[in-house]
């Protein structure tokens, strides 16, 4: 029992005054305070200028870099009001700032929508920044105030000029001493999410600008998701030239959905809550797949030859690359992450938009309806050929030791949480790892040669290829919708390969593999990139091993600056010996390795489409765009 059990008083009542409570626990606002909760700080200032969009006051968002790591947001909205608050006696300005849960993000009149939940985003911002500054235009004039240290007033608000224009511009910076391992922020990043706030708002423009590097982006789309569908299919074989779209109301739910289909065999389908990613789905998806096979059964239903025939959504699924975009009043997610939408009212809206607009084009465009039709019936052999091939990997796989793949060598623990899978590239590789390995909690799974990329095949090809069904017998979760965590027989999946350009190829193409089966691997954080070294530097019976170049630099310089020295350059795990492969790589004490794990959804998605299936152009620019980025191709 611990001492002073009985001391349990008012004095021991801890109580956190204005915006305390948001330093003292900053993951309760922003997740955590990573590279994620970093960028959450921007999230919740833009969210304030997009909703002055989705209010139709505002159509230009400016976002600013400088080089002192500070980030300036300016938008022509209608200014953030600076009248004196009747609740808290002060200016609306500094209640937004200072005052959790304020805002007019609750109040129907000021914002029929938004895409902020809780109202906390200034001042949560303000919270956690060395400094704010906010300058407003409005009533013909500009306000200044500044906020320091986590949210104490600088200035009172002040009137420093005069404008014919209105809007905010505010200014932050973070504040090390709460994101105390990343405070520089990635321009990609942001990129990626302002071009899909153009999307998602049709005519908004918003541009980037990065003082550290002179780096501009500019976005505007004046077809919205139209033109996102547009960029996403940009490259693939088009099934219907014709982007399906229809942007109606039903019962103050705003919907939005556009649709193509393309030759490639999975399915892209993203859909947003007031311009939020809704990563996990939801309500609004549900009524859109209803709609999409229920009319395109209907359609069959009235042609000769497809007469009698029932799709289902697996089977009208393959290729659908389509936008699912809603504006709700009061939209309810499912926990904290606003992943999934759970309002009834918004899978009948969708549904019932949706399936009248969409009979409408397949009537008015019978050509591409054909089209659709045809690769719908494709889809459905395929469905049945990959279920008879899913159910014998299935049958072959049953958590027996006699139906465990030949070439594991497997551990002695049956704890799946203390047990490891190392997957293995070649046999020689495979050899030094079984015969390094802790065998009580180690498993081996040697590979041959480079995985089958599953971006570019049928599931039925996937399910009959030798090497992933060693891995799926391995792993034992299942696959895709029959997926159970449960029955993980492995609780790190460590993806080991050469340092080279071959292994990093074998890297991804699992990596794809993962993500279009076992997706939830990922998002659980289960799969790791083991780290070989580069380099082996010894003199007499002094070594080390070096990661990088620069270590390799280091090493020379520092450790082994008086001696006379041997460089082993390592060019495959082959070349490493059981004992130098245990203490450089496996070994829990030494090794470094890389969690694998989801963080935007979307981003994920858009890249393994674009990197691994048949859209060479993308994977071109992606190169040309990324070159500057390589130091050494072999690593």
């Amino acid at each position: 029992m611990p001492e002073n059990n009985n001391n349990y008083n008012s004095e021991q009542i801890q109580v956190l005054e204005g915006l305390e409570a948001v330093r003292k626990r900053p993951g309760m606002y922003i997740g955590n305070t990573n590279i994620n909760g970093l960028h959450h700080l921007i999230w919740e200032v833009l969210d304030n200028s997009v909703d002055e969009a989705l209010a139709g006051f505002c159509d230009e968002i400016h976002i600013f870099i400088t080089d002192q790591n500070e980030i300036i947001i300016s938008d022509n909205g209608r200014g953030i009001p600076v009248d004196i608050h009747p609740k808290t006696n002060k200016t609306t300005l500094e209640t937004i700032f200072t005052v959790l849960h304020a805002g007019g993000k609750f109040d129907e009149s000021t914002y029929k929508v938004s895409g902020g939940l809780h109202g906390v985003g200034a001042s949560v911002v303000n919270a956690l920044s060395l400094y704010v500054e906010a300058m407003i235009s409005r009533n013909n004039k500009i306000y200044y105030q500044k906020f320091y240290d986590g949210g104490t007033k600088a200035t009172d608000i002040e009137e420093i000029g005069f404008s014919n224009h209105t809007g905010s511009v505010i200014k932050f910076k973070p504040d090390p001493t709460i994101f105390k391992d990343v405070i520089d922020f990635e321009f990609k990043l942001i990129q990626n999410k302002i071009k899909q706030l153009a999307f998602l708002n049709k005519g908004l423009y918003l541009d980037l600008y990065d003082q550290r590097n002179n780096r501009f982006v500019k976005y505007s789309f004046e077809d919205g998701i139209k033109d996102y569908i547009k960029e996403i299919n940009s490259g693939k074989e088009k099934i219907n030239e014709n982007v399906f779209y229809v942007k109606n109301e039903l019962k103050r739910v705003d919907v939005e959905v556009a649709i193509q289909y393309n030759e490639n065999y999975d399915d892209s389908i993203f859909s947003f809550c007031n311009n939020i990613f809704t990563s996990e789905g939801g309500t609004h998806e549900e009524g859109f797949r209803q709609a999409v096979v229920r009319v395109l059964n209907q359609y069959t239903s009235t042609m000769k030859n497809f007469k009698g025939n029932k799709f289902t959504w697996d089977d009208v699924k393959e290729g659908i690359t389509a936008v699912v975009s809603i504006k709700h009043v009061d939209p309810i997610y499912e926990g904290q992450t606003k992943g999934k939408l759970a309002n009834l009212d918004a899978k009948e809206a969708v549904n019932e938009v949706l399936g009248e607009s969409f009979k409408e084009f397949l009537n008015a465009n019978p050509a591409d309806a054909k089209k659709i039709i045809e690769k719908n019936m494709l889809s459905q052999k395929a469905r049945k050929a990959a279920q008879r091939a899913r159910e014998d990997t299935r049958r072959k796989n049953a958590l027996d030791a006699f139906s465990l793949p030949g070439k594991l060598a497997d551990c002695e623990s049956k704890d799946s949480t203390k047990s490891e899978l190392y997957l293995v590239e070649g046999d020689s590789a495979g050899g030094s790892a079984k015969n390094g390995r802790n065998r009580k909690y180690q498993a081996i799974l040697s590979l041959r040669g480079k995985v089958l990329n599953v971006e570019k095949v049928r599931q039925a090809k996937a399910f009959e290829n030798k090497e992933i069904q060693s891995i799926i017998a391995a792993v034992g979760v299942g696959t895709k919708a029959d997926i159970n965590l449960e029955k993980l027989r492995y609780n790190k999946i460590i993806i080991m390969t050469d340092a080279d350009v071959d292994g990093a190829h074998i890297r991804i193409l699992l990596l794809t593999f993962f993500y279009r089966y076992m997706k939830e691997l990922l998002t659980e954080g289960h799969v790791y990139i083991a780290q070989p070294p580069l380099y082996k530097i010894e003199a007499g019976k002094k070594h080390a091993y070096a990661y990088s170049d620069a270590e390799l630099e280091k090493l020379k310089n520092e450790d082994f600056a008086n001696s006379r020295y041997q460089i082993q350059r390592y060019k495959g795990l082959g070349e490493m010996d059981a004992i130098q492969l245990w203490e450089t790589t496996m070994d829990p004490e030494t090794r470094t390795m890389i969690r694998i794990k989801e963080e935007d959804a979307f981003l994920a998605n858009e890249t393994f489409s674009s990197l691994m299936g048949e859209n060479v152009d993308m994977r071109k620019d992606f190169i040309n765009e990324n070159a500057q980025f390589v130091k050494n191709i072999d690593i």
